[in-house]
């Protein structure tokens, strides 16, 4: 399909610079044809998008999250992590199935389509279910079934993960990517962790896994092993693959030195770490340093929503005021650790993150005109600052229209809520 987005601002996340106050962009098929300033050529399109009082922008990469956690968003609030995992997460996990999973994935997306997300990294289980609501939906996705080491199901989570690298690796239309999800260090020995490392290299596969969330984490690695998290894991050879990080909370001047040698995509959760009380992660050190950080939203159930907009405002804010410097993590800063640093983490940099010619034409339309936008003397700060989830009116991904003027069109958005409520209810009357 040709589609041309004509008369719009442009902020195509390839330089502070770069922002076209009123251009084009021409999208054939999959990907981004041209992106100019003024007019657009005469040609022939099947789509044409009046961008009058729009901003056009890559679309939001959520770097972390757990999809169908969605059911259980205000199940359990107010408590620490491990107590919330141990005494209501887990159990209420256990009685998951797959439709649940398929539903609570495609309800997480529908909330994330409609806040400007376009791909996004999940760990979960159930992930052929998750698999096939990625497909429905339209939505690019990086996909890794959870895997826990200590515990009855430790052999069958490294078959199914060759099982869904085989079946969903590169699928839907190359949209989307599967990982290795080892949990943590603290749920997967070392002996454990060598048996994925193994199978990773195996099958040319980078890891998704969590690190450093809590002082209680780092405490008890280096009182097992005489090493913090990060270090550990170097040991065990983890980072010789292609390493996704969630949080890395509770991170030294050595850690940061070791996750920057492996080029470590590191996901910063700042509302999920702020609600849980895990912490605050010196992002502007590693940011300075040079590692690709990413933002995630964590899932619905610590968070407690999937919206990306909130959480890169959140992020902003909190190391400004934890740094006491207004100057740390500008607004364009922010943004890009939104998109084109999520696509770094993810290994998807040739494909999505910026709007130019050559890329996968995965990208949002905000509106301008509602009043929290108005003035618009800096369109990036006030999409940073000012911008809501409801401002996001046309979501594009793959070349394809998902949502139009919030009208989700690649499904249906009431069967999604219909059947999300039923699952739910089944699911605590267990």
């Amino acid at each position: 399909m040709s589609i041309l987005l004509e008369n719009i601002s442009i902020i195509p996340m390839t330089g502070s610079a770069d922002f076209l106050e009123k251009g084009y962009i021409i999208i054939e098929g999959q990907s981004i044809k041209e992106v100019g300033s003024g007019l657009a050529p005469v040609g022939n399109h099947e789509l044409i998008i009046d961008g009058t009082n729009r901003a056009v922008l890559p679309g939001f990469i959520n770097a972390h999250t757990h999809a169908a956690m969605t059911f259980l968003r205000s199940y359990a609030d107010d408590m620490p992590l491990m107590e919330w995992l141990e005494t209501k997460v887990w159990p209420l996990e256990d009685k998951l199935t797959g439709e649940d999973v398929y539903w609570g994935t495609m309800l997480a997306i529908t909330e994330m389509i409609k806040s400007g997300t376009t791909c996004f990294a999940d760990m979960y289980f159930f992930m052929d279910e998750a698999a096939q609501a990625c497909e429905k939906s339209g939505i690019r996705a990086v996909l890794s079934r959870g895997m826990v080491g200590v515990g009855p199901s430790a052999d069958l989570a490294l078959s199914e993960s060759r099982e869904l690298v085989g079946k969903w690796h590169r699928g839907a239309n190359n949209r989307i990517t599967m990982m290795l999800g080892p949990h943590a260090p603290y749920t997967c020995p070392p002996d454990y962790l060598r048996k994925v490392i193994d199978l990773a290299a195996e099958l040319g596969m980078a890891l998704h896994i969590h690190v450093a969330e809590t002082a209680g984490e780092r405490e008890d690695m280096i009182k097992t092993y005489g090493k913090s998290p990060v270090k550990h894991l170097e040991s065990c050879g983890l980072f010789e693959r292609a390493v996704l990080a969630a949080h890395c909370v509770h991170v030294d001047e050595d850690d940061i030195a070791i996750l920057k040698k492996y080029q470590v995509g590191v996901a910063h959760n700042p509302e999920s770490n702020m609600k849980l009380a895990s912490g605050i992660a010196p992002v502007p050190a590693m940011l300075a340093a040079g590692i690709p950080v990413a933002l995630g939203t964590d899932g619905a159930s610590s968070n407690n929503n999937l919206d990306m907009l909130a959480e890169l405002r959140t992020a902003a804010f909190l190391h400004k005021v934890n740094t006491m410097d207004p100057t740390v993590l500008p607004a364009y800063q922010a943004l890009e650790m939104a998109t084109r640093n999520g696509a770094i983490a993810l290994g998807l940099k040739q494909e999505t993150g910026q709007l130019k010619a050559g890329m996968k034409a995965d990208m949002i339309i905000m509106n301008l005109e509602a009043p929290h936008m108005i003035p618009r003397y800096d369109i990036v700060a006030n999409i940073v600052y000012s911008g809501q989830a409801s401002d996001v009116e046309t979501v594009i991904i793959d070349g394809r229209v998902i949502m139009q003027d919030r009208e989700i069109i690649a499904f249906d958005e009431a069967e999604v809520l219909e059947q999300a409520k039923r699952c739910a209810a089944g699911l605590v009357s267990r």
